[in-house]
This record gives structure tokens, C-alpha cells and sequence, in this order.
């Protein structure tokens, strides 16, 4: 009969237990790399104390988000991840969605469930054209849609911040997208401190910050513990974690998929170092995690997701998602419990 391991106070599981879950203080970044290297044999209990975790300091409910390009491809930045640049050879070519078309998806995206529907466009930043359509859009939705909306346009001006909460935006996403000493070898055309300087005034309009990014872009384990650092500094309301679904015609197309085991190592670490924050699966993990690891991902660490299809790839089917939430019974979060 062999032993159980003998576990110490200097365990960083038993540490993350008593400063996290009991004390609901994030671990650092050397602790985040203490637990991004557990061994395999422990990602069982790694997961398990993640979700004790979040039911402890976020409760029970899962939000629940929608997603719809308002203006897709053509984009002129070279994130090395992203089919919408215009300067790779990836299939996605530049295109604008009708204002009917936008409210038909809210419309849907509300009978899922889902409280938040989201509007992307892949820009650098918005142009008067842009933020026009993105103002009458937010208008006819909330005149036919009882949902939450957010936006996605990239990097901002202090005048477009002001714009868009007037409009009644609840939330802003704009992703940091990887740790600061990694951005380089992911984006050249525009720095990490850009994109900061972004969400710091998305935070003083009084909107929500929505900033996360992708995992498995060739960064280092410390790099990976360095962005959820950088992310608790930061403070966002909500972390979409997204997994590198290699594109053709990128520079990061030739990648390989995260192992499973890995991803779901960061779930747990991004929890234990946000234990408050909304962390919400994204892009990716059908690919990285399967049917099985979603269901671990909501059991490790995970309170909100994205409901059917990305920006350019194909998600799980909606009512794929609700059944799973319905099986771990785990409510959605109500509408007006966000206003």
C-alpha cells in the first residue's frame, strides 16, 4: 500500500487555502507559478479548491454572454493570433453587419438566457463611422431587447470613452491579451501600454472592464503567472480566458493546442489569483478542453461563458452549454440582478 504524499505548511495548495479561499486575498505571481507546475496527480484537488474558491467569494450563478462582429476583418493591426488582420493571408475578409441583422442576434442571443450581448469590431480603434453604427445599434437593441450591452472596438480616445457611456454601454472589453514582457512577440503594431491606457479610462467612465486574453501563444509558465498578476493589478470585472485555436494564414497558425491539462491548470491558477472577479470561458476551448473539460473548467474555477459561436470559429451549440449549467446545477444570472 503506498502513501499518501506528506503535505507541509509550505504546500502552495494548503497556502492557497488559507490566504484565498479563507481569506480572499489572490495569490501572487510566484505563487501563481507554484501552482501553474503542480504535477498532473494533483490537478484533481488544484481544481477542486479553485471551485470552492469561486462558489465562496462569486456564489453559485454563471453569466451568460452572446457575441456579434459588427464590422469583421479587414483589420490593420498584426495581432499574430487574429484570421481578421488584413496583412496575413487568413480567410476572413472585411464585411459590416446591418443594424436589423444586430438586433435579430440580440434577439437571440436573450432567448438563450444570456444578460449580456457583446459587439465586436475588428479595428485598431473606432472611426465617426463606427462609433455611428455602434450608437444606433445600442439604440435599437435596447428599444427591442431586454439585455445587457457591451462593447469591443479596440483601443480608445478619452472622447469615444465618453460616447459610449452616454450610450448606456455596461461594459468594455479590450484585452490585454498576453503578460507584458510576451506582448512583443504577439503584437508590434501598438504596445501593451496603449491598450492599458484604454481600460484605465473605460474604469474612470464608470464602465465595466472586461480584459483577458489567450493562452497558449508560446508563453513561458512565468509569463503566464506574470499576465494574471498584471490582470489582479488591473482589477477588471470580468477575465475571458480564450485558448490559442491556431488560424491559417497567421503567424501563430503552425502552434500547437494547449494541452488540456495545462489549460485547465490555468483556470484554476487565474482563480486563485482573481478570486472575485467574473472568469469566463471563451475562444478555444472546444478545441483545447472538449465536452469534459468545460464541465471541469465550470467545476474548477469558471462563473461565466460564452454562448455559441466566436468572432471567426464555431463554439459549442448554446443549448449544449445550458444543459451542462442545468446538470451542475448552476443558475444563470439574472438580468436584473445586473442592472
Amino acid at each position: 500500500m503506498t502513501q499518501a504524499p506528506v503535505r507541509t505548511d509550505t504546500d502552495i495548495l494548503a497556502i492557497a487555502r488559507e490566504q484565498v479561499l479563507d481569506r480572499g486575498v489572490g495569490l501572487d505571481k510566484q505563487q501563481t507559478v507554484q501552482v501553474l507546475t503542480l504535477p498532473e496527480d494533483r490537478l484533481e484537488e488544484l481544481l477542486a479548491l479553485a471551485h470552492e474558491v469561486r462558489m465562496k467569494w462569486c456564489g453559485p450563478e454563471v453569466e451568460v454572454e452572446g457575441i456579434i462582429s459588427l464590422k469583421t476583418g479587414g483589420c490593420p493591426e498584426d495581432c499574430h493570433f487574429c484570421s481578421q488582420s488584413g496583412l496575413f493571408q487568413s480567410p476572413v475578409r472585411a464585411a459590416w453587419l446591418d443594424i436589423p441583422s444586430l438586433v435579430e442576434a440580440a434577439k437571440q442571443t436573450a432567448k438563450t438566457g444570456a444578460t449580456e450581448f457583446c459587439i465586436v469590431a475588428a479595428v485598431r480603434g473606432p472611426d465617426e463611422r463606427l462609433m455611428a453604427q455602434v450608437a444606433a445599434g445600442v439604440e435599437a437593441i435596447r428599444n427591442e431587447v431586454d439585455i445587457q450591452v457591451a462593447c469591443s472596438l479596440g483601443m480608445l480616445t478619452q472622447d469615444q470613452v465618453d460616447q459610449l457611456a452616454a450610450m448606456g454601454v455596461h461594459r468594455y472589453n479590450h484585452n490585454l491579451e498576453t503578460a507584458k514582457s510576451h506582448f512583443p512577440n504577439v503584437v508590434t503594431t501598438h504596445s501593451w501600454e496603449e491598450r492599458w491606457d484604454t481600460l484605465r479610462m473605460v474604469r474612470e467612465a464608470g464602465m465595466e472592464v472586461c480584459c483577458g486574453g489567450i493562452l497558449g501563444m508560446g508563453e513561458t509558465v512565468e509569463q503566464r503567472a506574470e499576465f494574471a498578476s498584471q490582470l489582479a493589478e488591473l482589477e477588471p470585472d470580468e477575465v475571458p480566458l480564450n485558448f490559442l485555436n491556431p488560424r491559417p494564414g497567421t503567424p501563430f497558425g503552425d502552434l500547437e493546442v494547449l494541452p488540456a491539462a495545462e489549460a485547465l491548470k490555468a483556470v484554476a491558477a487565474f482563480r486563485l489569483a482573481l478570486p472575485r472577479t467574473m472568469l469566463r470561458f471563451a475562444g478555444g476551448r472546444e478545441i483545447t478542453l472538449g465536452d469534459l473539460g468545460a464541465k471541469q473548467g465550470i467545476l474548477g474555477g469558471i462563473n461565466a461563458v460564452i454562448v455559441g459561436n466566436y468572432l471567426t470559429t464555431l463554439g459549442r451549440p448554446a443549448e449544449s452549454d445550458l444543459d451542462l449549467l442545468g446538470e451542475l446545477k448552476m443558475p444563470i444570472k439574472a438580468l436584473n440582478e445586473t442592472l
